[in-house]
């Protein structure tokens, strides 16, 4: 298998067709981690590109039609994949046009990956997403912030809003741990995939949750934090800015443990 391959509308994309969508920044996508040709969560990313779709375009493709795309993309590839399912119009950007145009659903496959190595350093920057409930692509602010963030010594970077609250970070949510039940941050977030599979699995196991607001202010007296995505339900966290968090390996041993107890699931 080569480093990337391209599906369009369930057949393998020619170099004609993906030229177009080069410079494409009106879209959205979601992300999955396949295993042994299954996937975890599965309906919570069928509704992501639902939702996503009447927000941005003002309607979404059939569920088995995205399925169909998700599946000739995983039958194609290796039992072990990443893979992103990406919904746009042809129409591109930069014009009101395309509101008649069927939405077309490109899957990008390459081989598995399973995230950084903990623990992470995190920069604390003052940002907020457009559109934080979208998944959408180009988002220049997310790279720029997470280089500014390595050049200055860290790993990666966090957002605080403009509440002094802190939210999620470059390509992850955040999850706290206050010595007895996971704390999620309340701000406006991107509801991840991981996240919805973490925190539903988590009530299956009777394990406290909390929502609630967390700022920089909060960070000394919570007993651990991670980040969370698609590539897995925690990576540890030992400093925000210039506050170290305390190590949390019995956290970090719940969240895996949450998460892989929801079943995979053939697209």
């Amino acid at each position: 298998m080569s480093s990337f391959v391209a599906h369009l509308d369930g057949r393998t994309a020619s170099a004609g067709e993906l030229a177009p969508l080069a410079f494409a920044g009106y879209a959205h996508f979601t992300a999955m981690q396949v295993r042994d040709s299954r996937v975890r969560g599965l309906d919570l990313h069928l509704e992501r590109l639902r939702s996503a779709s009447v927000t941005l375009f003002g309607r979404a493709l059939p569920d088995d039609r995205v399925r169909a795309c998700l599946r000739a993309a995983v039958q194609a590839g290796p039992a072990d994949l990443s893979l992103t399912a990406t919904v746009y119009s042809p129409t591109g950007e930069f014009t009101t046009a395309g509101a008649d145009v069927p939405l077309e659903v490109l899957v990008r496959t390459r081989p598995a990956v399973s995230g950084p190595r903990a623990p992470l350093a995190l920069a604390m920057v003052e940002h907020e997403r457009f559109l934080p409930a979208v998944k959408h692509v180009g988002e220049v602010a997310k790279t720029y912030l997470l280089r500014q963030a390595v050049d200055q010594g860290f790993d990666d970077a966090a957002f605080v809003d403009r509440r002094g609250r802190l939210s999620e970070a470059t390509i992850w949510n955040l999850a706290f741990w206050d010595g007895t039940a996971v704390v999620w941050p309340e701000a406006e977030v991107l509801d991840g995939i991981t996240m919805g599979i973490v925190r539903r699995r988590l009530d299956h196991l009777g394990v406290p949750q909390r929502v609630r607001e967390v700022t920089p202010a909060d960070l000394p007296a919570l007993a651990g934090a991670v980040v969370m995505n698609s590539w897995t339900p925690g990576v540890a966290v030992r400093r925000i800015g210039s506050v170290p968090l305390p190590d949390a390996p019995s956290f970090m041993e719940l969240l895996h443990r949450a998460y892989e107890s929801e079943p995979l699931v053939s697209p």
